[in-house]
């Protein structure tokens, strides 16, 4: 992984290099299908004094342009549990977050060619949610899916699987709106670094086959769960 900052930051200091990092995330095409993709998702104890993480690696089987989606292999699962060392602060939680992730994901045997991130990715404030983020750090693609919205405005997609809507932060498109299930609420999906709007949506739609939750990120969700209770 590649090393963009350290972490001892003022509050001044996260704001400024947050806005430095969203320079530096590459919005292109996926060069090439995914082989393994890994789900990451975070959680903080009740007292918020710990922080825990889980990375689930998933071989794909089959193509996202498959009506039904990809099917997966589980391959491997690895957690991490660390002090939190950064407070709360609204637009920073990426700051109290990623260095767990990280410790997680640098405990890896196989490396993922791909990342989904519960969170958020460039549609943030200042367009580096964790996903954008740890991208950075992973320098590969990344993709964030969160399960509410930051910001933006859009209109409510159709009530069909696939249906997607844009999410913009003013005249510009930050993520997608994405009904991943029939009749259900959908996510929020936009880029983390080295893919499209366009390829996040469809992986996410691909991972997405049975549950509302893409499984790399709802497997991961329930890894970090299991570490935390």
């Amino acid at each position: 992984m590649r090393n963009p900052h350290e972490w001892n930051l003022s509050y001044t200091e996260a704001r400024r290099l947050q806005t430095e990092l969203a320079g530096r995330v590459e919005l292109v095409p996926l060069r090439q299908e995914p082989g393994l993709i890994a789900g990451l998702d975070c959680a903080f104890s009740k007292d918020g004094k710990r922080t825990f993480a889980a990375a689930v690696v998933l071989k794909v089987v089959g193509s996202r342009a498959a009506p039904e989606g990809f099917e997966f292999e589980y391959v491997e699962t690895v957690t991490a549990e660390q002090r939190t060392g950064f407070p709360y602060i609204p637009g920073l939680l990426s700051f109290r977050e990623a260095p767990t992730c990280l410790e997680a994901v640098g405990r890896l045997t196989r490396q993922p060619d791909l990342f989904m991130i519960d969170g958020q990715g460039v549609a943030h404030p200042r367009r580096l949610g964790l996903a954008a983020h740890l991208g950075l750090f992973f320098d590969k693609p990344t993709i964030g899916c969160a399960k509410s919205r930051l910001i933006g405005t859009y209109e409510e997609p159709g009530p069909g699987k696939g249906a997607y809507s844009l999410l913009y932060d003013g005249a510009e498109v930050i993520g997608a709106v994405v009904r991943t299930q029939s009749r259900i609420k959908p996510v929020f999906v936009s880029v983390g670094n080295k893919c499209t709007l366009e390829d996040a949506v469809s992986v996410t739609l691909a991972c997405a086959a049975r549950y509302r939750i893409p499984e790399p990120t709802r497997l991961a969700h329930q890894a970090v769960s299991r570490l935390k209770s």
